[in-house]
């Protein structure tokens, strides 16, 4: 997950916002018997966000406080501001408060390891959304499954390079987000495992690390010098709003159906990318269901009364998400929920995220 639309980045000093003061307690949820819902006590979880910056961290956010105080529980949150240094601070301040559980969508998949180990020694259980642990296990992840987010992207572009081509050939340029998160390593892997079969498809894979900065460096240095026929985009929240300006600034901006349209398909499904779906401009997003991440605080729940946990399909009719899967796996349990593949034909669905947004952050 991204930043959707482009903002300064705001100093990383901790912002601690408290909703609820917590009452201190030493114990696990699981040694303390059935806190979800008894009413023996009030629950208390610590929920860490990686920026507040991006309107996709509001909504994961949102989604996610709405669903713990609708049982009832007390949430501290924190906020660090991309840094992860400080997310290790706050995390620290929530197990010093005897919190139940953390929650983190981490700032950095390896650096919140040392965090984990910490809430290990605490006996706090420990959860992330968005983002999975890189070289630690937690107790579960709930996050879109980033590698079918790839490969909707890389099938997109083989279908429009076959249909301009007659058959799937061309030059793509990846833009890569930063590959120390598992997050972009998925998205990569998906989109790769799709362009490995077209040997007529050459790959331009850059880094950008999620900064705007360098998305601009790239497209300047790349597409006034390289027939590019395609764009693939790891962040279109990051993406979009970047790349079309230089297109239109390098004249090579042109509509959908023009024979010199650069196809763009990309992950996270913004507002931007769905706007420039709905012009013409791009031609495909996956879009996550970021607000069903919250779905982290039934498996909570399930932790706190003693409930095990299924592996295999988990499927609910009309979500957007389903059917997901729930597996355990080296970094612990993870709750995979499937994107949606938008285009022109499915762009102004009411399920997807970036489509409700008003109504989710207001």
């Amino acid at each position: 997950m991204k930043r959707c639309f482009t903002v300064r980045r705001m100093s990383a000093l901790a912002l601690l916002v408290f909703l609820a003061a917590p009452a201190c307690k030493s114990k696990s949820p699981a040694e303390e018997g059935d806190s979800g819902g008894s009413g023996a006590r009030r629950v208390t979880i610590g929920y860490s966000a990686p920026e507040l910056a991006a309107a996709q961290a509001t909504v994961i956010q949102k989604a996610f406080l709405e669903r713990a105080r609708a049982k009832g529980w007390e949430v501290l949150t924190a906020n660090a501001n991309f840094d992860p240094k400080t997310q290790a601070s706050q995390i620290e301040y929530f197990l010093s408060r005897g919190v139940d559980a953390v929650v983190a969508v981490p700032a950095d998949s390896a650096a919140v390891c040392a965090s984990v180990e910490k809430a290990r020694q605490a006996r706090v259980p420990f959860y992330t959304i968005d983002r999975a642990p890189l070289g630690c296990e937690v107790r579960m992840s709930v996050l879109a499954d980033n590698r079918m987010a790839g490969r909707q992207a890389g099938e997109a572009l083989v279908r429009m390079l076959g249909e301009r081509h007659g058959q799937p050939r061309g030059t793509v340029l990846e833009y890569q987000g930063n590959l120390s998160q598992n997050v972009a390593q998925l998205r990569r892997d998906g989109f790769l495992s799709v362009m490995e079969r077209y040997p007529e498809i050459k790959v331009l894979s850059r880094r950008t690390d999620w900064e705007s900065e360098k998305v601009a460096a790239i497209t300047r240095e790349i597409l006034p010098v390289q027939t590019v026929d395609a764009i693939y985009l790891h962040s279109d929240c990051l993406g979009i709003p970047v790349v079309l300006p230089i297109l239109d600034q390098l004249g090579q901006r042109h509509p959908r159906g023009h024979p010199r349209h650069v196809l763009i398909a990309g992950v996270d499904g913004g507002p931007e990318a769905l706007q420039a779906i709905r012009d013409g401009a791009a031609d495909q997003s996956s879009s996550q269901p970021l607000p069903d991440f919250a779905l982290i605080v039934d498996y909570i729940e399930k932790d706190l009364r003693r409930e095990p946990f299924v592996a295999g399909p988990v499927v609910r009719e009309g979500a957007p998400w389903s059917p997901a899967t729930l597996a355990q796996g080296p970094a612990g349990w993870c709750l995979l929920l499937a994107t949606t593949s938008v285009t022109s034909d499915n762009v102004n669905q009411a399920s997807l995220w970036a489509n409700q947004l008003q109504q989710v952050i207001r």
